[in-house]
């Protein structure tokens, strides 16, 4: 396979989804449309002080041949590049690298899905739900998404509006440590995906999109896969650790 395109971007929008997260919409300077598929990620080039330095980040928005794109960033303690892109300000450039990646759900697919996300894991989903609502697609989707506080929750007010508007589209959140009042969901994803895995399955063979860290990847691909006897090929997940 050809190597990913290299292209430069330019920063022209920024705002924080959440404490510590902060997202970053960027123009190709080229002006050309950005094509990628829906759950790809992007690796950006940051010229820190010690050096040159690459960092992965999925794409947040649908693919839509525009020139745009979006991902999400989490600030980590110490970490040079989260950093640099946090503290980055408008108007700046940056190098990319991409498309790239296999977890990926195409356009049309069909089927109904459950997708499992935790943090920043959502971003990927993010960009194949929006993608499949937007071409239109009808089979019923949930987004089971998990964060440790209410104020975590990424794109609430869009999720909302996205729930109000599709039908076919639920958003269920998980807290795993939430305030005594919270009226939800409690503890961990994998806590609850089986049972919303069954209610998807009324409507046809579900597939699964999880993306997180490992320890969670791994325990919601295990209950899929050995103690629900779930066939692989619906099982589709990336890790962020």
């Amino acid at each position: 396979m050809p190597p990913p395109p290299t292209f430069d971007v330019r920063l022209s929008r920024a705002r924080m989804l959440a404490p510590g997260v902060r997202e970053l919409g960027f123009d190709r300077v080229d002006g050309e449309p950005f094509s990628f598929q829906a759950g790809q990620w992007v690796s950006l080039v940051l010229p820190l002080a010690d050096g040159e330095a690459r960092r992965a980040y999925s794409i947040a928005s649908p693919p839509d041949e525009s020139p745009t794109f979006e991902v999400a960033v989490t600030k980590i303690a110490g970490g040079h590049g989260s950093t640099f892109l946090h503290e980055l300000p408008l108007g700046a450039t940056l190098r990319v690298i991409g498309p790239q990646g296999f977890f990926t759900r195409p356009r049309g697919a069909g089927h109904p899905s459950l997708f499992v996300g935790t943090g920043t894991g959502v971003t990927p989903l993010r960009s194949m739900f929006k993608d499949a609502l937007a071409a239109g697609e009808t089979s019923p989707m949930t987004l089971l998404f998990g964060v440790r506080h209410e104020e975590d929750r990424l794109y609430l007010e869009e999720l909302e509006a996205l729930a109000a508007k599709y039908p076919n589209f639920r958003v269920v959140y998980s807290i795993s440590q939430p305030a005594s009042d919270w009226p939800g969901l409690r503890g961990y994803v994998q806590t609850h995906a089986e049972a919303l895995w069954r209610e998807l399955g009324v409507a046809g063979p579900p597939h699964i999109y999880i993306c997180g860290l490992e320890r969670m990847v791994g325990a919601v691909r295990d209950l899929l896969r050995k103690k629900m006897g779930v066939d692989r090929k619906q099982v589709h997940s990336e890790r962020y650790d």
